[in-house]
């Protein structure tokens, strides 16, 4: 039996990667982690999970008093990379889905120095969500040229308003790519509109997400961005609970060299921390190779590196998030 610790598990995203992961797998030992485990009794007793005291200060000891791990989700802040080196080190495959664009560096010295199973970055929108759909969408392109992802927040989601105010620091120092050149944007700089057609636009500033080098990586867009905003989501405007939506917005050329614009909306009903635990929980499956395909080899991982990004959306879709693709009229917005 395979068993997952989920660090952070009582937390708002780790409550729904323990859901969906029980849910799916009811033959996973799922194991709730964190500094005060007993805030997860209730999630455990329902889903059938264990509980496990789990310092992110002192993760060794932890680790060492729960015996072998297969795999750590973390699915709580790990800025001195204290728990992924103790989950290493441990000899367990290790999921970050938190982790800045300009904080990556560190981390890939120690997954490619210790790691004995993958080591797994999903600290993208929405633990990839945001990279799968427009990966899936630049598949109808012979040659993308733009690509500008948006996430909109809606402060009636459960989790918006704790997400927005520890998202403060990825605005400092958003990375976006112009021109084919990296830059770095301050503050309130390089804010856009998004138009979304019938329902309002919203105001949107760059984010310094992994997003935007994984893109630029697979797609080789001399243009890539990617912006948050606030507003009232699809789920809001329709008379529902708050969603949670993405927008990636992609132009170039098609199959035949003429010019080609689609745009692809993720909306998940259930909000922002289920989509984010419904990424999580994709990587769980390649990683321990639950999806039928082989588990990855050691070292250092990127999400769009592991995943394949059709299979993905896929996925989204039996967790119940929409996924829609289709002509973009309006022009491109970025720089």
């Amino acid at each position: 039996m395979k068993r997952v610790l989920v660090v952070g598990g009582y937390g708002v995203v780790g409550q729904w990667v323990v859901r969906l992961l029980r849910t799916a797998w009811g033959d996973l030992d799922v194991v709730i982690g964190g500094r005060r485990p007993e805030a997860g009794a209730a999630l455990a007793e329902e889903y059938g999970a264990r509980l496990a005291h789990i310092d992110t200060v002192d993760a060794e000891a932890g680790l060492a008093a729960l015996g072998p791990v297969d795999l750590v989700v973390a699915a709580v802040q790990d800025p001195d990379d204290a728990l992924l080196r103790a989950s290493l080190r441990a000899g367990s495959a290790h999921i970050g889905i938190v982790r800045k664009v300009d904080k990556l560096g560190p981390t890939a010295i120690i997954a490619a120095d210790l790691a004995q199973r993958a080591a797994v970055v999903m600290g993208h929108w929405q633990a990839g969500a945001a990279t799968f759909a427009a990966l899936t969408t630049a598949r109808e392109f012979q040659r993308v040229e733009r690509v500008e992802l948006a996430g909109l927040f809606d402060p009636a989601d459960s989790a918006g308003q704790m997400s927005a105010d520890d998202s403060g620091t990825f605005f400092a120092r958003a990375l976006v790519r112009s021109d084919g050149r990296w830059r770095h944007l301050a503050e309130g700089e390089g804010v856009r509109t998004v138009d979304r057609g019938d329902p309002p636009p919203f105001a949107a500033q760059p984010m310094g997400v992994l997003d935007v080098p994984a893109v630029a990586a697979a797609t080789g867009a001399a243009h890539v961005r990617f912006d948050i905003g606030t507003g009232d989501s699809l789920g809001t405007l329709a008379g529902l609970p708050a969603s949670h939506e993405i927008y990636a917005d992609l132009w170039g050329l098609d199959r035949q060299g003429l010019p080609l614009a689609r745009r692809t909306v993720v909306s998940d009903p259930r909000g922002q921390a289920h989509l984010t635990a419904a990424g999580a929980v994709i990587g769980v499956e390649r990683v321990l190779g639950l999806d039928g395909g082989t588990p990855p080899p050691a070292g250092l991982v990127t999400a769009e590196g592991l995943i394949d990004a059709g299979r993905a959306v896929d996925r989204l879709r039996q967790f119940g998030v929409t996924v829609m693709t289709g002509p973009l009229a309006a022009p491109h917005t970025g720089s």
